[in-house]
């Protein structure tokens, strides 16, 4: 009986052993097929090696961004991709910020279809970067416009005034630093400026003329700095239709697109971002005003990372 028991143990070892041998050769087996998986229809910068159609989000405060025009770039020379939806929800940003990723947009249609789908919102260079695709598709009640230029600049002389400051400069000449949050704007500094703002403004106005094939006159009415719906700047040509991704699909559909073809988002895969409008700056503001850790996208969301934003901007509320 001691044979037999002793037996049976070790059956039961050799069982137990043998099963979680097979578990962990499933395991890999698993894993090994989902490596395979990935490398057919999975990432490889956001996009498949298989044919698709990319998408590319454009969300938030517009600056200068270095792995969206890398991101830009790799959609342009992925061969399979046979089409591109540009999902746009900003209020716009810095120009240059505006500049370069119209450019970079503008690149990528001269190979590729590209059709903008606007979310909530797209205006100032938010707007710019939407018309630089051929198409643009908004939900109806999608915010469209705010066509312009700006510069914005605090005027602190009063509160100096009131604790005592006093602000002693030298200058090289009567312009240079100006204007001034320390000192009153000049009417030749005020003049300046506006030259300044005029000439940005009117090659912003350029850019919506031509791209969305409007007589100067007729787009320079728009850039008053309205805000449109979808619904209204459908009416006012600087939308093509009303929709969303779906529509996006069928317009790609007309330029020999082949719209079954899978929608793959290319994200963000360098995780840097600047730490001016990171999430942990926005932590510590948010702390700092006695609002809890959580408070920091808050912040972002509702747009204070616009606050810190410098030179020209293109955008609905800095």
């Amino acid at each position: 009986m001691t044979l037999r028991a002793d037996d049976l143990i070790d059956r039961r070892r050799l069982r137990r052993k043998l099963t979680f041998w097979r578990i962990a050769a499933l395991a890999v087996l698993l894993v090994g097929l989902a490596a395979l998986s990935a490398w057919f229809f999975g990432d490889d910068i956001g996009g498949t090696r298989v044919d698709q159609i990319a998408k590319i989000r454009i969300e938030g405060t517009i600056t200068q961004n270095d792995e969206l025009l890398r991101r830009i770039e790799a959609v342009r020379k992925a061969a399979n991709v046979k089409g591109v939806i540009l999902l746009v929800n900003s209020p716009g940003g810095t120009t240059v910020g505006g500049e370069t990723i119209f450019n970079a947009v503008r690149k990528l249609a001269a190979e590729k279809p590209v059709v903008t789908e606007v979310g909530t919102l797209a205006a100032s260079a938010g707007y710019m970067i939407a018309s630089a695709s051929d198409y643009i598709v908004a939900h109806q009640t999608s915010i469209v416009g705010s066509i312009g230029v700006l510069i914005q600049y605090p005027d602190v002389t009063g509160l100096m005034d009131k604790i005592g400051v006093k602000l002693e400069e030298v200058k090289s000449s009567p312009l240079k630093a100006s204007p001034s949050p320390f000192e009153p704007t000049t009417e030749e500094a005020r003049a300046m400026v506006r030259k300044l703002i005029m000439d940005s403004y009117n090659w912003f106005v350029d850019i919506v003329a031509e791209r969305r094939n409007l007589p100067r006159d007729q787009a320079l009415a728009l850039a008053d700095g309205s805000i449109f719906t979808g619904r209204q700047a459908v009416a006012n040509k600087l939308v093509d239709a009303l929709g969303g991704e779906e529509e996006a699909v069928k317009w790609l559909g007309t330029k020999g697109v082949d719209q079954k073809l899978k929608v793959v988002e290319w994200k963000n895969t360098e995780r840097t971002g600047s730490f001016l409008f990171s999430s942990a700056l926005m932590r510590q503001i948010g702390m700092a005003l006695g609002l809890p850790q959580e408070s920091g996208e808050v912040l972002r969301e509702i747009g204070a990372d616009r606050l810190f934003l410098d030179g020209l901007v293109s955008v609905w509320h800095p």
